[in-house]
């Protein structure tokens, strides 16, 4: 699965999944890029790690769902490295909160529809086209296992995560003939910062329905990330991967 001489910028990589996925795809020997948009210190160890393990990687600050600050962050990439943009990760996310059908709004949902479909569209619009030129892209879109689940007083994320699957594969009917595979990947419960401190016994619950008994964790994430970025997967555009450990099936 060698990435080199590949350029991966991954939303949201300055903690949680996108860190991991970052880390990941550096050790593989993409050059990274790791984008934030408060974090500058988290940002700034996760390049440090990656250095010291011989990768390459930047840190570049964007709120992605601004039109004109995605624009500068791709030129900014495009400066940095010399090169277009191979590996877009759309990871990044917002808060995500729990609302019954009584109390959640349009705004709620748009909140949601900021990060799961508007950052996607006008981060892929930036970097298409120089795929096109290199005929070959890659694009992973990080959905949800709520989509499968229908998970009640979410209605909010879980459309926003449904759109994901739509998205996906019109894109990959599209962009397919440049050599541009577009993939999406739905994690299942997958503790990192935003949950707290979570553990083995206050999410049995959960783990009780996962067939392989165990929660998720962001490694799993990651090598799926990895193996849908690498040659091995060239074949494969339009799926949409679950790695929830078999808590629901296709998609």
């Amino acid at each position: 699965m060698n990435l080199n001489g590949k350029v991966a910028l991954v939303t949201g990589s300055s903690k949680g999944l996108g860190k991991c996925i970052v880390e990941k795809l550096a050790a593989n020997g993409a050059k990274v890029v790791i984008n934030y948009n408060s974090n500058a210190t988290n940002a700034e160890r996760v390049v440090h790690d990656i250095k010291t393990n011989g990768g390459e990687a930047i840190m570049l600050q964007a709120d992605i769902t601004d039109e004109q600050e995605v624009e500068e962050l791709i030129q900014n990439v495009e400066k940095e490295y010399g090169q277009a943009v191979d590996i877009l990760v759309n990871n990044a996310t917002g808060p995500q909160p729990e609302k019954s059908l009584e109390d959640v709004t349009w705004q709620d949902y748009l909140d949601q529809l900021h990060f799961s479909v508007k950052s996607p569209l006008i981060l892929t619009k930036q970097v298409m086209n120089g795929m096109k030129e290199n005929q070959w892209g890659r694009i992973i879109n990080i959905g949800s296992e709520v989509v499968g689940l229908g998970n009640s007083h979410f209605s909010n994320y879980v459309t926003a995560k449904s759109s994901v699957i739509g998205m996906t594969r019109s894109w990959a009917n599209e962009l397919g003939e440049y050599g541009i595979t577009v993939n999406a990947v739905h994690p299942g419960f997958t503790p990192v910062e935003r949950h707290g401190n979570v553990t083995e016994e206050s999410a049995s619950g959960y783990i009780n329905q996962v067939p392989l008994k165990r929660l998720g964790k962001p490694e799993d994430i990651a090598g799926m990330v990895n193996f849908l970025c690498s040659d091995d997967a060239s074949f494969v555009t339009g799926q949409n991967m679950n790695v929830n450990g078999g808590n629901t099936f296709g998609s």
